[in-house]
């Protein structure tokens, strides 16, 4: 039985999933530091662009669920399913994810932050001098 509405379903969800797209973001900012790429600055720097983004989202988020009162409880996780209890003014919502489903939300984050991280693409004129 769903009993959150679903302004506040999808708010909170954002919120769950943009959080796990920081953590992804954080570890691919700390792979490529310590990896073998020879040229790692324009990685890092788009990455930390994304995660930037995210957090003000992320802030933005926090603050409206602060306001409605809305909390989000990791209840358990194994190989296949995650489990989150959804609290809003005192009413509750447990939610199972199969966890492939929680990589595919993550991941299209991930895409949506970089889109807004790239700057938009410049064509540069053949005959001009750089």
């Amino acid at each position: 039985m769903r009993y959150l509405s679903d302004e506040e379903f999808q708010l909170a969800s954002r919120f769950l999933f943009l959080s796990m797209a920081m953590v992804v973001i954080r570890q691919d900012i700390s792979h490529i530091q310590n990896g073998a790429f020879k040229i790692k600055e324009p990685y890092v720097k788009l990455l930390e662009k994304m995660e930037s983004e995210a957090i003000s989202e992320r802030r933005r988020l926090k603050m409206v669920m602060r306001q409605k009162n809305m909390q989000i409880v990791t209840l358990n996780k194994n190989d296949s399913f995650s489990s989150f209890l959804f609290l809003c003014q005192g009413r509750e919502e447990k939610r199972n994810y199969f966890n492939p489903a929680i990589r595919k939300k993550v991941e299209a984050i991930v895409q949506e932050l970089m889109m807004k991280a790239l700057p938009p693409y410049q064509r540069v004129d053949a005959g001009a001098k750089t």
